[in-house]
């Protein structure tokens, strides 16, 4: 058996990185093909003969966990910047509000309103929701390929999916 291989090189990095993995994959599985193929009991025998669509599956789920990485971390900036902005309102009103026992449920009240301000400011923003929405659309591709694993796998090992 004879096999061509054909080299490009691809322009974006992520897609390099599917390209090669794929071939060691295709690579492998017609290395192992024959010694599995002599065993005929067992579910490793399924399994080998579906982990292409199993690795196929985690490199497709890179652009989705990238996404996803990425929004998170947006989500947290903007959580971090909120709460700072808020905080900072609050330590300017503080040295006007007195430090004794009676006045410390004033304080709270000024702290409260501040960060309830804020934050609802923050959640009712479009730049927010944009980005919220964008991340719970990533977590739900993220959930779609891990689904997709789990079922080629239980389907190599004849369990119900």
């Amino acid at each position: 058996m004879y096999a061509v291989i054909i080299v490009t090189r691809p322009k974006i990095p992520l897609e390099h990185y599917k390209h090669v993995s794929l071939f060691w994959t295709d690579l492998l599985h017609l290395m192992s093909g024959k010694p599995i193929a002599l065993s005929s009991v067992g579910p490793m025998r399924n399994y080998a003969n579906d982990l292409k669509k199993v690795v196929t599956e985690v490199i497709d789920s890179y652009d989705d966990m990238v996404e996803f990485n990425q929004r998170l971390a947006e989500y947290y900036k903007q959580l971090s910047e909120t709460w700072v902005d808020a905080q900072k309102k609050v330590d300017a009103k503080s040295p006007s509000i007195p430090q004794d026992v009676e006045n410390i449920e004033a304080y709270k009240r000024v702290w409260i309103d501040i960060f309830e301000n804020d934050f609802t400011g923050l959640f009712d923003s479009e730049k927010f929701a944009q980005n919220y929405g964008k991340m719970v659309s990533a977590e739900l591709e993220l959930t779609k390929h891990w689904e997709n694993i789990l079922n080629v796998m239980l389907q190599s090992m004849k369990l119900p999916n």
